[in-house]
This record gives structure tokens, sequence and C-alpha cells, in this order.
């Protein structure tokens, strides 16, 4: 911002031109002058205007109402917003962290038929995951996975979905290890490990349930055992 100074130099009669006269003959003039000069403002004092405490009230004000309202109505129309912005609605407030934290707002959408399908791809060796509607109009790039290991990001892994959780099963130097994206959160967590850590198994969900059936384990001289359990997995309990 610039402070403007005028000062406006009055001319007397006798200075002024006679009518008639040429430029040439008539003499010096003083003339406006307008000088600018940068305003530096005092970092030591506090503003306070008018305008400022003014700004500040509505924008309190309107976070005020939006924080009031009615965990109820709040899942009636959060639920209509894509999944894609559900994770920024954490940063809000508390009240909206811990409506995220309870699945209220996808039982909700449960219920009025707004599930909507994703598409979840692995795109190359490092372990980046995108997202993508299922037009494919829309996408995002989840966060990477949370594992310091380098054999996690370059050996084969294993996916299942349930719920609004997808699982990530893989291999570090010294266990398998379990890995699950929350969709709500958009953060992954260290799941718990298997009962039975196994690979090449078979594997079903049904709501928030993952089952994970046979696979091979190794035994302690590292050969290969057939497993013939049954494991069961659940996204609300995380266990």
């Amino acid at each position: 911002m610039t402070k403007i100074n005028r000062d406006v130099l009055m001319l007397r009669e006798d200075q002024a031109p006679k009518v008639g006269a040429s430029l040439s003959q008539s003499e010096p003039r003083k003339i406006l002058m307008v000088g600018i000069k940068p305003h530096i403002p005092d970092l030591n004092v506090k503003p306070c205007s008018d305008s400022d405490e003014e700004e500040k009230g509505e924008i309190g004000k309107a976070f005020q109402n939006l924080a009031g309202l009615k965990p109820h109505d709040a899942c009636y129309i959060i639920a209509r917003l894509p999944c894609f912005e559900y994770w920024k609605l954490q940063f809000l407030n508390k009240k909206f962290l811990q409506l995220l934290k309870s699945c209220e707002i996808f039982r909700v959408r449960q219920e009025r038929g707004l599930v909507t399908p994703y598409v979840i791809l692995h795109s190359g060796a490092v372990s980046n995951w995108e997202m993508f509607d299922k037009d494919f109009k829309t996408f995002r790039r989840l966060p990477k996975v949370p594992s310091s290991d380098y054999c996690f990001f370059y050996s084969g892994k294993e996916t299942v979905s349930v719920g609004t959780q997808l699982t990530v099963i893989g291999r570090e130097r010294d266990e398998i290890v379990v890995f699950s994206y929350e969709l709500e959160n958009h953060k992954w967590f260290k799941g718990p490990s298997m009962i039975t850590p196994r690979a090449m198994y078979g594997s079903a969900s049904h709501g928030k349930t993952t089952f994970f059936a046979g696979g091979i384990k190794m035994d302690e001289n590292g050969n290969p055992i057939v497993v013939q359990t049954v494991e069961k997995y659940n996204a609300d309990t995380k266990r």
C-alpha cells in the first residue's frame, strides 16, 4: 500500500499569464506536485480496525453456524459429497472428525442408495496407488504406504477391499505385513498381523468383513506348507 501526499501550490494573480501572451513570455509558474512515498507499517503495533473486527466476527459466526449442525443433519448433507472430499472434513473441527471416524456417513450413503464404486490401481513397482471413479473421469493419488522396507515396495503384493478400506498384504524382509488405507481419513495404517501369515490365499469380503482361506506359509526351515485354516478381518474393529 502507498500513501499519497498532495501539496497544492496556489498561483498569485501577478504570476498568472496575461491573456494573449505567449507561453515564452509568461513567467515560470509553480505547478501541482504529487508526492508518493511507501507506507511502511510498524510490525510492533497490533493492527486494530473496525473493518478487521467485523471481518473476524463474520468468519466466527460462519464457523459457529457450521459447527452447530446436528450430527444427523450433517450426515445427510455430507453423504451427497464425493468420497474424494471426505478427508478434508477432519481439518474443519473435532465434531466432523468424530463424525468421520464413526462411519455414520457411509451408513447413510448405503441407506440412501448413494454407494459409489471406485477402482484402485497399483501404478508400478513403487507403492503408488491411484483411485478412480467408475467413469475414470476423476482420480486421486493415495498417500505412500508407510513402509521403510525396500522389499515391500518391490515384491509381490495382494489386495482386498472391505468396507471403506483397502487392505494390502506384502512381504518385508523379516515378515509378512498388512497395511490398510482408510477412505474417510485418507491415511494408511499398519494393521494387525495375520494369526497365520500366509501368501497365495483365497479371499472374499462381505460388508465389513473379509475372509482369508488356505494359502502357503513357510516352516522354520523355509519349506512351503499348505495352510488349511480360515481367518477373518473386520474393518470396524481392525482385527
